[in-house]
């Protein structure tokens, strides 16, 4: 039976947590413990709402099935997922409800199944004089095999992603209809991939336009909205005229990032800035990573939570 590194980083992270250490014997940790358990047994309206807004990224976004499986474990509620562009699969992989650690095969098979082809294989001469962009051949291919089939309606979960009209320039908020055609135009990065064609719409990549989709997750019905974010901070220069398209891209979704988290009422940030866009090869790694972080802020994650949702609790004591 394969075990997936969250399982393998559990008994060590937890002994390492300072605050899980110190609290053990206190009275507050007790009853803080009660008042968790009340909450994640309970179903709305008898708390809050949670939201879950998943940020675009490429590869980095793979972080997501990180904080998703730590989260599942400590019994975080979540009633409701957004995502854009690689946050856009990883959270309809989440809604249609496979579990979080069965998620993280999606990274360890994507090197496999040649999703990094798509753009190793994008020649600059080809890129600069063809009258046709490029159709993600593997991309697509591996979306069809995960959710093909599925509709919004069919998801264990309400889901939303996002997209923008190349033409118009709006954002496009997906709450119905087929799952992999919504995903696919999400994941669709403009200048390099073909438009997704759907109800006289020209789809790329939402990234651009919804890179935290907090507000989708609002619109959902969250009340209380917890952000997984994949920023870039990369240190390297572009090599060359694609991967200086992708750095435009990914600068556009860090300036979006800010004025999003601000509207989130709880952040979770794994450290992947050294992952580029599409560093595929490379997702389990920002799984890993994403790991880390959600096990060093979980404790505040469901304080802040708690905190929130104190009314509804005590109102039922």
């Amino acid at each position: 039976m394969k075990v997936s590194p969250y399982e393998l980083f559990l008994p060590v992270l937890l002994f390492l947590t300072p605050a899980f250490c110190a609290a053990q014997d206190s009275d507050d940790y007790i009853l803080r413990e009660a008042l968790w358990t009340r909450l994640a047994l309970a179903a709305p309206p008898a708390r809050p709402s949670v939201g879950l807004a998943l940020s675009g990224g490429g590869a980095r976004g793979f972080a997501h099935a990180g904080v998703l499986e730590v989260l599942e474990d400590a019994g975080f509620p979540a009633d409701y997922v957004a995502g854009t562009s690689m946050g856009s699969v990883i959270g309809a992989l989440y809604a249609s409800g496979l579990p979080a650690g069965e998620i993280w095969r999606f990274g360890l098979e994507a090197s496999g199944r040649k999703v990094s082809r798509d753009f190793r294989s994008i020649k600059l001469v080809s890129l600069l004089i063809s009258d046709k962009l490029i159709t993600p051949t593997h991309i697509n291919r591996f979306i069809d095999q995960r959710l093909g089939g599925l509709t919004f309606e069919k998801l264990k979960k309400p889901f939303s992603c996002s997209a923008m009209d190349i033409r118009t320039g709006e954002k496009i908020v997906f709450t119905d209809g087929p799952v992999d055609m919504a995903v696919r135009a999400s994941v669709n990065l403009p200048g390099i991939f073909a438009p997704v064609q759907y109800r006289q719409r020209y789809l790329v990549d939402g990234g651009v336009v919804d890179f935290i989709p907090v507000d989708a997750a609002r619109d959902l019905g969250a009340d209380w909205v917890l952000a997984s974010v994949t920023d870039s901070s990369p240190d390297s220069m572009p090599e060359n005229v694609l991967m200086s398209l992708l750095r435009v891209i990914d600068i556009r979704g860090s300036l979006l990032s800010r004025t999003a988290e601000k509207k989130a009422d709880f952040v979770m940030k794994p450290e992947v800035g050294d992952i580029a866009l599409a560093d595929f090869d490379k997702c389990a790694e920002a799984g890993e990573a994403g790991l880390v972080e959600a096990f060093r802020r979980i404790e505040a994650a469901k304080e802040a939570l708690l905190i929130y949702s104190a009314p509804c609790l005590l109102e039922k004591l």
